[in-house]
């Protein structure tokens, strides 16, 4: 079993969120997987190294009173897959175009989600 000490915390790949401070000037860097544990920096690269001191000292906290520390989450947590409903003439015009370009409506409907398309219209 794996001791889940500051070390094993530190370890974890968590998300940093990097905010540029356009009013004062400098950058706010937050872990948002971990309430709370936030930093300001005039330069991202003061930031990055900040936000590790931050983080430990997050962590030190929750150990000493006991609170969980949540890990982060990773791409295995997640299948994939949702279901969505949707009107029955979008349904149509998504397999009709999907038909013209020839390829399956799933693999349109991914396109158009990755940002495939520049157009604010589906159709």
């Amino acid at each position: 079993m794996i001791m889940k000490d500051i070390q094993y915390y530190m370890g974890l790949n968590y998300k940093i969120e990097i905010v540029k401070d356009a009013a004062e000037g400098g950058y706010a860097l937050q872990c948002p997987e971990l309430p709370g544990c936030i930093t300001c920096a005039e330069t991202v690269d003061k930031g990055l190294k900040m936000i590790e001191d931050a983080k430990k000292s997050w962590f030190e906290a929750c150990l000493d009173s006991d609170v969980p520390i949540p890990e982060p989450a990773s791409a295995e947590e997640y299948s994939g897959q949702f279901k969505l409903r949707i009107p029955k003439s979008l349904h149509k015009s998504l397999a009709e175009r999907s038909k013209q370009e020839g390829i399956s409506m799933n693999q349109y409907c991914l396109y158009l989600l990755s940002g495939g398309s520049n157009s604010p219209h589906i159709v």
